[in-house]
């Protein structure tokens, strides 16, 4: 048989039939006197064995393996482990649908900055009373939301539980939603405005004590600090900074 009648015997492309022979999958046949590949029925044999191995989710470094005589595996043990893997896949498939469903059956409280956890959904809505036009709200709730994606559970459960002790009261709320129109009066200001201060000591104010480390470097030269200090405007970032800096102690 030339390349293409065994391609098309197995059903696979001739280009796949190069690759297997790159990898050392399908032994090379010989070649016939005008130099075209003459493959025999043991090489349609191997190829549709490799074929039904693939199309099982197979590797094709285990499918290797399998065809090798020298296999540290056999069969069966590859299979095990295939079928093993795919539960483990079938179940993190279940927990993602779980999590989606649940999005689409809160579709109309379905907050902008989703998908988030529900614990964060619910603070949302805790938040549903600030106004939509406050570019600092809004900022806010984009900061929470990375938080809570690149925190670990314990964190995450942390930050949930501490930022939820702020809103969860109506003097706590008005607190929060004064700092907000405090920031967003100095998106033009100079730094040196003396509104910066005042927008300092009231953020600091709702800012829960346990939610930074006392040894935190505020200043530091880190990229997140710059990249997070830029995301402001200057007399913005001067007040979170000093913010900060009465949380950590080291203003008082």
């Amino acid at each position: 048989m030339r390349i293409g009648e065994l391609a098309t015997a197995v059903g696979v492309t001739t280009r796949t039939v190069r690759h297997y022979h790159h990898l050392g999958l399908l032994p090379e046949p010989e070649r016939l006197s005008n130099g075209y590949r003459n493959y025999t029925l043991r090489h349609a044999v191997v190829l549709a064995r490799i074929r039904r191995l693939t199309e099982l989710g197979l590797g094709l470094s285990e499918v290797r393996d399998v065809l090798a005589d020298d296999a540290g595996r056999d069969l069966v043990e590859v299979l095990t482990e295939l079928d093993e893997d795919l539960a483990r896949q079938e179940e993190a498939i279940r927990e993602r649908r779980a999590r989606l469903r649940a999005l689409l059956d809160a579709e109309e409280d379905l907050p902008a900055e989703g998908p988030v956890s529900p614990e964060l959904a619910a603070l949302f809505a805790e938040m549903a009373h600030i106004p939509h036009d406050s570019p600092m709200a809004a900022k806010d709730r984009e900061m929470l939301a990375l938080i809570e994606t690149t925190a670990d559970p314990e964190q995450r459960a942390r930050l949930m539980s501490l930022v939820g002790g702020v809103l969860g009261t109506p003097a706590g709320a008005e607190r929060v939603l004064a700092v907000y129109a405090l920031l967003d009066a100095l998106a033009d200001a100079p730094t040196d405005d003396p509104r910066v201060d005042e927008a300092a000591r009231a953020l600091a104010d709702c800012i829960p004590r346990e939610l930074l480390p006392a040894d935190v470097d505020i200043d530091q030269d880190d990229s997140f600090l710059r990249a997070f200090y830029a995301d402001f405007a200057p007399a913005q970032a001067e007040a979170i900074r000093r913010a900060l800096r009465i949380v950590t102690r080291e203003e008082r």
